[in-house]
């Protein structure tokens, strides 16, 4: 059984679990990954955008309702 299988065997508070554990160890291991060209791209026309004054922001349960009805 492979460990995917394992996990969907696992009860919810187990996931919880497992996914808390696995995040511990991301932190311990600190960035040793590098970050892909096209996030950096998209944080840096962030910057840009901020620094400009020309971002917008919308509220975060607006937010909630826009990702929720794209994956509907």
């Amino acid at each position: 059984m492979t460990a995917l299988e394992q996990v969907q065997e696992i009860s919810f508070q187990e996931k919880l679990r497992l996914m808390e554990a696995i995040w511990d160890q991301i932190a311990r291991e600190g960035g040793n990954s590098e970050v892909p060209q096209w996030h950096e791209e998209i944080l840096n026309e962030c910057e840009r955008l901020l620094a400009a004054g020309d971002a917008t922001f919308i509220d975060w349960e607006d937010a909630k309702a826009r990702i929720k009805a794209a994956v509907e």
